[in-house]
C-alpha cells in the first residue's frame, strides 16, 4: 500500500515495532525478576496475551488493499476507490492500471510455487532464501534470545543482565527509526554494507576481548565487562539500521505480482526455520565456541556483505510493479533474466505488462 518514495520507512516500520515490542518484554522481565516467590515468570509469559489480543482485536477493522480487492474480483471502482483514499489524491489512474495489468498477469499463474523456480525469476528466488538466512546468521538472536546469559557469562549478576537487555532494547529500537528516516534517500544497499561493516567489527573485538579476558570460564573486570557492553550495543545499533528492518523490507518488494504470495512465504518459513535453529544450537555453540563464537557469526556478517555488494541491486524509489527492470540492468542477473523475459514478449505477441 505504501507510495515507491516512502516504501523503505513504511516498511521499516514493521522492524521498529518489533523492536518495541522486544523493549517492552525486556523491561516486563527487568520487573517482574524482581518479584519474590520466584513465580514472576508466570507474569512475563501471561502478559504477552496483550499484544496478542490486540492484535485479533485489530485486525477486525484492517481493511483490504486495492491489490486485494482486484485479485479477488471486487468492483474495480472500490478498489480504485481505496486506492483514493490511500494516496489522498485523485490521481491515481496509471497506478491503478498497473495493478489491474499485474493482477491480470498474476491469474495466468495456477502454481505460484512452481512459477518462482523459472530461470526469469531465479534472483527473486535467491533473494527469498539468502536474505532470511543471512538476517539469522548475524547472531542478532543470539543476543535477543540469550543476551541475560551472555551477559552474566562476563560477570554481572541477574539484574544487571536484564538491565543490559533493557539498554540494548532501547539502541536497537532507536536506530530502526533512524533506518526508518534515511532508507529512502540512502538506499538499501549503502545500509546493508554500512550497518555490515559496523557488525562485523564489533563481533570480531567482542570476540577478541572475551578471548583474552574471559577465558574458558570466569569473568572480566568491570571495565571490561562495560566495553563489552558498549560493543554488543554498537553491534545490535549496526543491525538495528540495516539488517534488521531491510531483512523484511527488500524481500517485500521486490517480487512482481503473480509470485508475490510464494516469495512471500518461502522468506517467512526460511526466516523462522533459521530462527528456530539457532535458538536451539546457540548455548551448545557457545560451550564449545566459547568466546568463538562471535567470530563465527562475524564471518558470516562478511559473507553477506559480499553478498550484498555484488548481487543485490538498489531497489529504492522503484515501484513494485517496474521491479522487474532493476534485474535486468545489473551485471550478474541480466544474463539470466533477459533471454526469459524477451522470449515471454514473443509469447505475449510483442506485448507485455511491467510484472511480465
Amino acid at each position: 500500500m505504501a507510495p515507491s518514495r516512502y516504501r523503505g520507512a513504511f516498511s521499516n516500520g514493521f522492524q521498529f515495532c518489533v523492536g518495541i515490542g522486544a523493549l517492552s518484554a525486556n523491561i516486563i522481565n527487568y520487573g517482574t525478576e524482581k518479584i519474590k516467590g520466584g513465580w514472576g515468570w508466570r507474569v512475563s509469559l501471561a502478559l504477552a496475551a496483550v499484544p496478542a489480543s490486540i492484535l485479533t482485536v485489530g485486525a477486525l477493522f484492517l481493511p483490504e488493499t486495492p491489490n486485494s480487492l482486484i485479485q479477488r474480483g471486487d468492483s474495480n471502482e472500490k478498489a480504485k476507490s481505496m486506492l483514493r483514499r490511500i494516496r489522498g489524491t485523485n490521481d491515481v489512474e496509471a497506478e491503478f492500471e498497473d495493478l489491474v495489468k499485474a493482477s491480470a498477469v498474476s491469474k495466468t499463474i495456477d502454481r505460484p510455487f512452481r512459477k518462482i523456480t523459472e530461470r526469469r525469476y531465479r534472483p527473486q528466488l535467491v533473494m527469498a532464501i539468502a536474505i532470511p538466512f543471512f538476517q539469522q546468521v548475524t547472531g542478532i538472536n543470539v543476543i535477543a534470545f540469550y543476551a541475560p546469559i551472555l551477559f552474566r557469562t562476563i560477570g554481572l549478576g541477574e539484574s544487571a543482565s536484564l538491565m543490559s537487555g533493557v539498554v540494548t532494547g532501547i539502541i536497537g529500537t532507536g536506530s530502526t527509526l533512524i533506518s526508518m528516516l534515511i532508507v529512502d534517500k540512502l538506499g538499501r544497499r549503502t545500509l546493508f554494507i554500512w550497518g555490515g561493516v559496523q557488525m562485523f567489527v564489533s563481533q570480531i573485538m567482542v570476540g577478541g576481548i572475551m578471548g583474552a579476558k574471559l577465558g574458558d570460564h570466569g569473568g572480566v573486570s568491570g571495565g571490561c565487562a562495560y566495553l563489552v557492553i558498549f560493543l554488543i550495543s554498537v553491534y545490535v545499533a549496526g543491525f538495528g539500521w540495516s539488517w534488521g528492518p531491510l531483512g523484511w523490507l527488500v524481500p517485500s518488494e521486490i517480487f512482481p505480482l503473480e509470485i508475490r504470495s510464494a516469495g512471500q512465504s518461502i522468506t517467512v518459513a526460511v526466516s523462522f526455520f533459521f530462527t528456530f535453529i539457532v535458538a536451539q544450537t546457540f548455548l551448545t555453540m557457545l560451550c564449545h565456541f566459547k568466546s568463538g563464537i562471535f567470530f563465527f557469526f562475524g564471518a558470516w556478517v562478511a559473507i553477506m556483505s559480499v553478498f550484498v555488494y555484488l548481487l543485490l541491486p538498489e531497489t529504492k524509489n522503484v515501484p513494485i510493479e517496474q521491479m522487474d527492470r532493476v534485474w535486468r540492468e545489473h551485471w550478474f542477473w541480466k544474463g539470466i533474466v533477459e533471454d526469459q523475459y524477451e522470449a515471454c514478449k514473443k509469447d505475449d505477441g510483442g506485448i507485455t505488462t511491467s510484472s511480465a
